[in-house]
């Protein structure tokens, strides 16, 4: 008989143990999927002190945050491509660089 057939008994989480409590800010956060078509992609993740917004880091690759100058018409035109245009320039470095 398979795991959930009717009559067969409910396997809960334990009240004792730890799953976390959903709250409003995990609903604001998650993917809404509809019979594996993705309605809305989620915007963030759940850390080890609560919801963060954005992207999980890449574990060993994630990036780094700098401040960085560049001249206003490099930026303008980085940024006419629309969003994204940060990790053009980095793929724009690594290319230069040969990385």
């Amino acid at each position: 008989m398979p795991e959930n057939a009717y009559g067969s008994p409910a396997t809960l989480l334990d009240p004792n143990d730890d799953a976390p409590e959903l709250t409003d800010e995990m609903f604001e956060i998650a993917e809404f999927s509809i019979g594996g078509t993705v309605i809305r992609p989620a915007t963030g993740y759940l850390g080890p002190n609560g919801v963060v917004k954005g992207r999980p880091p890449l574990r060993d690759r994630a990036k780094q945050q700098v401040t960085l100058r560049l001249d206003p018409d490099v930026l303008a035109k980085f940024r006419e491509g629309g969003p994204g245009w940060q990790g053009r320039i980095n793929a724009a470095l690594r290319k230069i660089l040969r990385l």
